[in-house]
């Protein structure tokens, strides 16, 4: 197990003890929050991609780390579990319809859950619950018209209206499949110029390695490398920036057209570029909304484990209910 993680437990508050998992496409980050609110034994492990076994492999994580809390804090009893990840996920029945990065289809993760911990458990996507974190607790706070934008490896929405999730079965907020170029690269869900293959972390890495073929010495692994080449004066680098922004700010702008958002709130690595994104983001949404009314666009205020703290607060929501906990009520949540 990790050393703990210093946090503030005044924001998470006081409430159930409770297990979250944040289960990625490369890691799965796993803490125990005490009755307190503290979060301890913050961990990160490989995320065990075993195709169609997948599923089954993460529970088998699930209970061993949930064993190591156990004997790590043995004065802490979780009274639930909550699990997050990426694909399509049916909230209300806690199941994970499909996740291509991952590999299950129509994998009962909640019921799994409680039959191998004993304990009762939430499944939920996990960019809907970490804007559900920047809601209760973060830069979301404020509205109740807002989508919460996560860009890592891939991208996501969590859509907010009328201060509740918007849900439509699991598959609201897949913005990172949206088309932005007809003609753009194959995307693995199938389609071709999605917004992930031009402004996901991985994309602008991939295409700039495509664009400045050997040029660039030693090859940048991550975006923030890509957009220290783009600011050092990189022309390919700079293009690669720049056509990510644009492709984010046309995403943006439909958003705005169909929703009329209060605000956009961005978080995930890609937010820690700071105003090399919002500058140009904000003028680029400007320049394409005509009479709308153009949303404020904030950097999300929680931080990396904004997924980890929202499976959390799902998780108390299981054994406090959602008024206790203040996790937003789910609209239309059940699949056809």
């Amino acid at each position: 197990m990790a050393e703990d993680l210093s946090w503030d437990a005044a924001l998470l508050g006081a409430g159930a003890a409770v297990l979250a998992y944040d289960i990625g496409g490369t890691d799965t980050k796993a803490a125990l929050f005490d009755s307190a609110g503290r979060m301890l034994g913050l961990s990160r492990t490989a995320t065990p991609l075993r195709g169609a076994r997948t599923g089954e492999a993460v529970l088998d994580l699930v209970e061993k780390i949930a064993a190591g809390f156990a004997l790590d804090y043995p004065g802490v009893h979780p009274q639930a579990v909550g699990m997050v990840a990426p694909g399509i996920v049916d909230d209300g029945s806690g199941v994970g319809v499909r996740s291509s990065n991952l590999g299950w289809e129509n994998v009962p993760f909640k019921a799994l859950a409680e039959s191998r911990l004993n304990l009762p458990a939430s499944f939920s996507h996990d960019v809907r619950a970490a804007g559900e974190a920047e809601h209760r607790l973060g830069a979301a706070q404020p509205f109740r018209d807002v989508v919460v934008i996560v860009i890592g490896t891939g991208i996501a929405a969590s859509i907010i209206l009328d201060g509740r999730a918007h849900v439509a079965g699991g598959f609201a907020g897949e913005i990172g499949h949206s088309i932005v170029d007809p003609r753009g690269d194959l995307c693995p869900c199938g389609a071709a110029g999605c917004l992930e293959t031009m402004a996901s972390a991985g994309a602008i890495v991939r295409r700039y390695a495509q664009a400045a073929g050997r040029c660039s010495e030693p090859a940048p692994t991550d975006a923030k490398q890509v957009l220290a080449l783009a600011r050092a004066g990189d022309p390919h680098a700079r293009r690669v920036w720049d056509e990510a922004v644009d492709a984010l700010a046309l995403v943006i702008e439909q958003l705005v057209s169909a929703l009329a958002p209060e605000a956009i709130v961005i978080g995930g690595g890609l937010s820690q570029a700071g105003d090399a994104l919002f500058v140009p983001l904000r003028d680029r949404v400007g320049a394409l909304l005509s009479f709308h009314r153009p949303p404020r666009l904030l950097p999300a205020r929680i931080g990396e484990n904004a997924g980890l703290i929202g499976a959390a607060l799902r998780a108390r929501a299981a054994v406090e209910g959602p008024a206790a906990t203040g996790v937003l009520p789910l609209k239309g949540t059940a699949c056809p």
